[in-house]
Parts: structure tokens; C-alpha cells; sequence
């Protein structure tokens, strides 16, 4: 290596190390002003896939941690899905409930639907209300308040009643901006390419 190459790379070496300690501080700086400490609202929506997904990653974490847990899903029940048959393993940690009928447009019937929604969303309620819940995902809750199956005051007014240390994750696409508005944090998740356009079918482990 020449004297120059070894110069620059001295260079980029300083430079990277400079970089990457302004970057350090910033973020110290940033977690040194995070202090407080309570259960948050999470809201996954959007037509990208990944909604669910990333809340069962949630749940997984939170029962790593030893937190009781709660699953109520919404939608999905016509059909078996791998988290449901890996989650269920946890016994008494995990409270699970599957609650939906299916796709809307499977069942094709709008009041099995909204007694469905109903249904869930008591137990839904029931959960946010007891505080021997740590962290609750609500999977797909989203589409039914879109749907007016489940009436949106009243999942606002159990959120901002609910335990103070409680988290809760709620998912599924067109989330109510009101909705939104009293999350902690929001992601969107955004639809790039899918494999089932390209008519590949569902496949277990990606989708079920």
C-alpha cells in the first residue's frame, strides 16, 4: 500500500470514528430525556404486509420478558394459522383468543360479522381492564372498527382507562385517525410487490 492510500485511509478511519461519535451522543442524549416509564399504544396499518406479523414479534418478546399476555384476533378463525399453533404452547402466560369468522368476504354476512367483532371486542375489553395483563395484541382490530363491527368510542374510551403499565398492539389496515391520534407509536406498513399478484398461493410460514 502506498504512503497515500495509507494516509486515506487513516482519513476515513478518523472521519468514520467522528461520525460515528456525534452520532453516539446524540442518541445519549435522546435516551437521557426518555423518562418516562408506562405501557404504550402501538398501531400497525397500512396494505403492506407485515402488520401482524410484527406484533406476534411483540408478543414474543413480551413473553420472553415473563409478561401475562393477550391475543384477541379479530378477523382471522376460519383457518389455522402458525402462530396460533406455536403461541399456544405458552400455557398460562398467554391468554388466546381467536374470535373472527373469517374474511369479510368469505362469510358474506354482515350481522355474523358484527356479532362476531361484538364478541371479540368483549373480550378485548375485558383484558384492557384487568391489570394482570402486560401486553395485549389485538390482531386485525382495525378492520372491524373501519367496518363500524365495533364501535370506535368505546375502544378509545378503554384504551385511556386501561392499566398504566399496560402495552397494547392493535393491527390491521385503515386504522381511524383518531385512532392514530392516541397511539404512542404508529407504523404504516407500505405495499411494495406481493407474491399472491404473481399468483403464488399463501404459504405457511409467510402468510398462515
Amino acid at each position: 500500500m502506498s504512503r497515500g492510500s495509507e494516509r486515506r485511509g487513516l482519513d476515513e478511519d478518523a472521519h468514520y470514528r467522528e461520525r460515528a461519535q456525534r452520532k453516539k451522543e446524540l442518541v445519549d442524549r435522546r435516551i437521557a430525556r426518555a423518562t418516562i416509564d408506562r405501557g404504550v399504544l402501538v398501531v400497525n396499518t397500512g396494505n403492506g404486509k407485515g402488520k401482524s406479523s410484527s406484533g406476534f414479534g411483540m408478543l414474543a418478546r413480551s413473553l420472553g420478558h415473563g409478561f401475562r399476555c393477550g391475543v384477541v384476533q379479530f378477523i382471522k378463525g376460519s383457518f389455522a394459522t402458525g402462530e396460533e399453533a406455536f403461541f399456544r404452547r405458552f400455557g398460562e402466560d398467554l391468554d388466546y383468543r381467536v374470535m373472527g369468522e373469517g374474511f369479510t368476504w368469505e362469510t358474506q354476512d354482515r350481522e355474523r360479522d358484527i356479532a362476531a367483532a361484538g364478541a371479540a371486542w368483549n373480550e378485548a375489553a375485558r383484558m384492557l381492564s384487568d391489570p394482570a395483563y402486560d401486553f395485549i395484541l389485538l390482531d386485525e382490530l382495525n378492520i372491524a372498527l373501519n367496518k363500524d363491527y365495533v364501535p370506535l368510542d368505546a375502544v378509545l374510551a378503554a384504551l385511556a382507562a386501561r392499566p398504566s403499565r399496560q402495552h397494547v398492539v392493535i393491527t390491521g389496515r385503515g386504522a381511524p385517525q383518531a385512532l392514530i391520534d392516541a397511539a404512542d407509536t404508529v407504523t404504516e406498513m407500505r405495499l411494495v410487490k406481493h407474491a399472491f399478484k404473481a399468483g403464488i398461493k399463501a404459504q405457511h410460514g409467510i402468510e398462515l
